[in-house]
């Protein structure tokens, strides 16, 4: 039962704020929304707004921000076909720069709440080779190893080097360097000092936007190798994989979990802006060939390839869902 609430709170969280966001931009540039959903299938509730259907639906899958004249004309004023192509492109980007802000929330609350490794030291144990070289508790590093930069992380590598390295501190305002030599005991090397762990959310931002990127980048680096071969078709997830994973980091602890959430978080907003078509990044594309080609291709024409897409990736939602299911079992 925690599984599948935890489930559906990670399909909220990936869902509803990346159709929130196509919805906020909508309106922001004048364009007619219809109806804002979220779920697909029957509706479980809904509340007709000023111009607006607002809708919560049977399955927490999916959602939609259904905009007045999405792939053709209607003739409104306010359609979305009316708008110039900035307008377009920024509420088709708007749902995946949701997800990557979400991303970078969950991780900034993360690192914020679980803390994060300062430059400063905790502890330093009497007769440990630190307190020999005159560090105490309180020191700030400054330069590890002639690197002033990831000092904590530094710190750890050069002490397992085991050989002697070069410390830069600050202590009462003023640099000192000093020279710490490791010990080595029960199959590794230690110093004997202990880094102050901090809790602060500006640090703990610094961090997560960088593991946003490192995320990013992870997702870019695995779908090259998906179009190249080196990651097989099988060896995707859908909705009923994510359930499973969903099981397996709840049972890890609260971290692993929203740390799942972020990375799923990105996920969603790499793969909405791929060139392909029905998803935002290929109806993004379809935005700047017609305005690079002034008209050239029909509002016609693009909704039958955004049909065309849609089918595509409906079958590749159903071929997914049957390898999620067939490992479940095979699994068992």
């Amino acid at each position: 039962m925690l599984t599948l609430v935890l489930a559906v709170l990670l399909f909220l969280l990936m869902i509803f704020p990346h159709e929130l966001g196509h919805f906020l931009a909508a309106r922001a540039v004048g364009v007619k929304v219809n109806e804002f959903a979220f779920g697909m299938g029957p509706a479980l509730w809904q509340k007709q707004g000023k111009e607006t259907l607002y809708s919560v639906r049977l399955f927490p899958v999916g959602g939609y921000c259904a905009m007045e004249g999405e792939d053709e004309d209607s003739g409104d004023d306010r359609s979305f076909v009316r708008k110039p192509a900035w307008a377009k492109i920024l509420v088709l980007a708007a749902g995946a720069a949701m997800n990557v802000l979400i991303c970078l929330l969950v991780l900034t609350i993360l690192f914020t709440v679980s803390g994060h490794p300062s430059n400063s030291f905790q502890s330093v144990s009497a007769g440990s080779p630190a307190a020999a070289a005159g560090l105490r508790a309180g020191d700030e590093m400054v330069e590890v190893a002639g690197e002033r930069k990831e000092l904590w992380s530094g710190l750890a590598t050069a002490v397992q080097k085991g050989k002697p390295f070069d410390l830069t501190i600050g202590r009462n305002g003023e640099e000192k360097k000093i020279r710490l030599v490791p010990v080595k005991e029960e199959g590794r090397y230690w110093v004997g000092v202990t880094i102050r762990v901090s809790h602060s959310p500006f640090t703990a931002l610094v961090l997560g936007g960088r593991e946003t990127l490192s995320m990013a980048g992870s997702m870019y680096r695995d779908l090259k190798l998906l179009f190249t071969g080196g990651v097989k078709v099988t060896d995707l997830s859908g909705p009923v994989g994510i359930v499973s994973v969903v099981h397996e980091t709840a049972s890890q602890g609260a971290f692993n979990f929203f740390y799942f959430l972020a990375f799923i978080s990105m996920n969603l907003a790499v793969v909405n802006l791929l060139p392909i078509p029905a998803l935002d990044g290929g109806r993004i594309l379809f935005v700047l060939v017609r305005k690079l080609t002034r008209g050239a291709v029909s509002d016609h024409a693009e909704a039958i390839v955004n049909a065309a897409g849609l089918v595509f990736l409906l079958g590749l939602m159903l071929f997914v869902t049957w390898n999620d299911i067939s490992r479940l079992i095979f699994r068992s």
